[in-house]
Parts: C-alpha cells; structure tokens; sequence
C-alpha cells in the first residue's frame, strides 16, 4: 500500500509537471524558470478601471520626463523614479515586458519587471501607464537582440547586430485605456 501511495504522488506530481511545461513551452531566452506564487501574483489587480501589477506605485517617487533621460540616460542610472506614457509594443509569448513612449509613436524604451515577478496582458499596446523603478543602460549581444526583435521590441542595432538599450525596471505598474 505504502508504495502504490508513492506511485500515486510521483505520477501526480510528473503530470502537474508535464502541464507546467505545456503551458510554459519556451524558456524564454534568459528568463528565470515561474513558480506558481510568482505566476499567482501576475492576476490583474483593478482599482476601477486601472490594472495594477507588482508593488503599489509610491507618490512620494520623483517623475522624471522620457525626454530629460533618453538625452542623459547615466544620470538617471540606478535612481528610483516614476514614468508616465503609453505602451507601445508588449512580449507577445509572455508579456514579459513592455516597450513604453511619451506618446504615441515617440521614441521610447524597454520596459521589464522587477525579478519577473509579475506580467502585463498581451493585449496592452496603446494602454496608458504609470510605472515606478530604475533605469539601466546595457549591451545587448546580437542574440539577445534577434531574442527580443522576434518577440516584437522595436531595438535600434550596430552594425554588428548588438545593440545599447535603455531599459526601465519596474516594481510597479499601472495600466488604463
């Protein structure tokens, strides 16, 4: 009895497994593995008609305009700010990141969440946000490049097919129409 109990958790636990992996097919180029609390936490949170993911945005956070660091992305390097604008592009296999701009069709940046702790819906494009973290400026190889261009960013390439991005991490996101 003892063993067909242990049978009976091993091909429980190899077909809760199996549709994990179903669900999940790609492992997403460098994405950390999900477990069900961090894909727990991406159900949309709505306060009305806003969608809320990850922390609860501070207020007491600086805004910073798009303009001021796409012309000095070092300065904001590392400082903890609050964005505004519209949401561009999103991941299509996961939405794991967004592609946000001032307005729409301004030039803009990536957009990726904090340890990916939480998603945006697919179906955000054209979707006003409010977002609150930090900036980073980063050097993509040719492959992370063609990795993110195949999932839908928009990334100005070198000639050598790399690419310098300004990317935005955010703890918290909010989403409207």
């Amino acid at each position: 009895m003892k063993t067909f109990l242990i049978s009976l958790l091993f091909v429980g636990a190899t077909a809760s497994t199996a549709a994990t992996a179903q669900e999940h097919p790609k492992t997403h180029g460098a994405h950390k593995p999900h477990d069900a609390a961090k894909v727990e936490t991406a159900k949309d949170v709505r306060d009305g008609d806003v969608i809320k993911r990850g922390v609860a945005l501070n207020p007491e956070s600086p805004a910073v305009a798009f303009a001021h660091v796409l012309k000095q992305p070092a300065k904001f390097a590392g400082k903890r700010v609050r964005i505004e604008g519209v949401v561009e592009r999103v991941c299509q296999s996961e939405g794991c990141w967004m592609q946000i701009a001032p307005e729409s069709g301004a030039a803009g940046i990536r957009v990726t969440f904090k340890d990916h702790s939480f998603f945006v819906p697919k179906d955000s494009k054209s979707m006003k946000f409010k977002a609150e973290g930090e900036f980073f400026v980063k050097a993509l190889d040719k492959a992370q490049v063609d990795h993110l261009v195949e999932d839908g960013a928009k990334i100005e390439r070198k000639a050598d097919g790399t690419a310098d991005e300004i990317r935005f991490v955010a703890t918290g996101v909010e989403l409207w129409k």
